[in-house]
């Protein structure tokens, strides 16, 4: 039997990579840890999730402060933003994070961690730094990095990507933003809100394009209400740079050539898997420029070689990364044959108001030929979102032909946390009726989701088939009083 330095050898310290190691060692594995940048947190900890919520809030308590008015205070004379005070609370978050995804955290928990660029000799055995280190089990979890279009003059130009937007000097005064997903969007409300003028670009017709138009829209409008231009329907036709200004020609929906310009430039239109520098094709590994090829269990073509997280190609979330990483550590340590499942797997959008989804949406169900009602809710009609002054938005419940909740999307304020209870419900099959029995403190924005499985099962509970029986067996006289029309 061949000997190797480790049972198990992880590449990439993201989310994946991060949850497959402290998995491993925990349950005495010999594990070894190597992650190409100078810090542990990949991606979502230094370029993405973390400084991109920070941010947000950040831009949320500004635009708050702007409009006191509205909250019965008096109007503030507010300063301009001073974007190092920013980037120095986005790095202050950022370093505390840090501290949880410290080598000496993974040390104690018996992991070795190395930095540097692995390049892999064979299915077994990689170079770093002149060593040679070999593992019996790999997992691969290199992530995935911005990718640039091939648009005429992009090259010759300085634009930014999440890798640099968060740690600018100062506030552009305007910005075009190419791309309509949601690093697009909520950047768009967030640096508008700060004091950027906004432009974007997008080359479909709606922005979020892969959720629900009629939940895309309100997001649109409410961006649209605070002042970004947003151009649907649009192809880039040539970018360039002169004296530090950079300038966008695009055709419009009506075959328009049209021109903006602005102090920065943040392409938002995609990402591509960090498959490159590492020799793989020295292990035999399927794999192409969208990513590793992985089967339902995350295995390469070598079932000791495993891949997770954006490096896949799939679902480039962090918490879809994180399950991943458990997948990865059942069947390359338990050895317990666990597939991966992503029928409820949820995300959101961090504009305000949020927009999150778990399981299927309208398009989905279409597209899958599903049989399907929806239910609606809406947050004018709750209490605490009145009282918040954050009325827009509506929960959607989407039920199959038996009647069960096949998907939920969630469109106000903090949608992402209200997607929560319908995690539970969903993954644990809980019935509609026991939600809707359940108590939920009042006043909360919690109570949407009671509600709108209230009102599918009050449409079966005041039926008038119910009402005619209990006439029956007891007698009861009917309505005490008719509106007057």
């Amino acid at each position: 039997m061949a000997k190797y330095d480790y049972d198990l050898g992880v590449l990439g310290g993201g989310a994946a990579g991060l949850t497959i190691t402290a998995g491993a060692a925990q349950l005495g594995a010999k594990t070894l840890l190597v992650e190409k940048e100078p810090a542990l947190g990949g991606d979502c900890l230094h370029y993405g999730c973390v400084p991109s919520k920070t941010l947000i809030r950040t831009a949320r308590a500004y635009h708050d402060i702007k409009h006191a008015v509205k909250f019965g205070l008096p109007q503030v004379d507010i300063q301009p933003v001073d974007f190092k005070q920013v980037a120095k609370r986005i790095r202050a978050v950022i370093s505390v994070i840090q501290k949880h995804d410290s080598v000496e955290r993974f040390c104690s928990l018996g992991a070795r961690v190395e930095f540097g660029q692995a390049e892999f000799i064979d299915e077994h055995s990689i170079r770093l730094q002149g060593k040679t280190f070999s593992a019996k089990t790999w997992a691969i979890a290199t992530g995935s990095s911005p990718t640039a279009p091939p648009f005429a003059g992009l090259d010759s130009v300085s634009y930014l990507t999440n890798k640099d937007i968060f740690s600018m000097d100062s506030l552009p005064g305007s910005m075009i933003i190419l791309g309509g997903g949601p690093i697009a969007i909520e950047m768009a409300q967030a640096f508008n809100r700060l004091g950027t003028r906004i432009t974007v670009i997008q080359r479909s017709g709606q922005i979020l394009s892969k959720e629900d138009r009629d939940m895309a829209d309100t997001v649109m409008e409410r961006l649209s209400g605070e002042g970004v231009s947003i151009a649907l329907n649009s192809s880039v036709v040539t970018v360039s740079e002169k004296a530090g200004i950079k300038e966008v020609v695009f055709k419009n929906r009506d075959g328009q050539l049209k021109t903006v310009i602005a102090d920065a430039l943040l392409v938002a239109m995609g990402r591509k898997a960090n498959v490159d520098g590492m020799g793989l094709e020295n292990t035999g590994i399927a794999y192409s420029h969208k990513g590793i090829e992985v089967d339902s269990r995350l295995r390469t073509n070598h079932k000791h070689i495993f891949a997770a997280g954006d490096i896949t190609g799939k679902y480039q979330f962090t918490h879809a990364a994180g399950y991943e990483g458990g997948i990865v550590i059942s069947n390359a340590i338990f050895h317990l044959p666990r597939k991966t499942d992503y029928t409820y797997l949820p995300w959101c959008t961090y504009t305000s108001p949020e927009l999150a989804s778990i399981g299927l949406n309208e398009k989905g169900a279409k597209a899958a030929g599903r049989q399907y009602s929806v239910w609606t809710e809406e947050f004018k009609n709750n209490d605490r979102s009145l009282a918040e002054g954050e009325e827009t938005g509506k929960i959607k419940m989407l039920l199959d032909d038996k009647e069960k909740p096949i998907g939920i999307q969630i469109l106000g304020l903090h949608a992402g946390d209200l997607l929560a209870e319908w995690v539970a419900v969903l993954n644990g099959k809980v019935k509609l009726s026991t939600l809707a029995g359940a108590i939920h403190p009042y006043p909360t924005l919690g109570e949407i989701n009671k509600r709108v499985a209230g009102s599918f099962l009050a449409g079966k509970i005041f039926s008038n088939t119910v009402k005619k029986g209990l006439k029956l067996f007891f007698n009861f006289k009917g309505r005490a009083c008719e509106a007057s029309e």
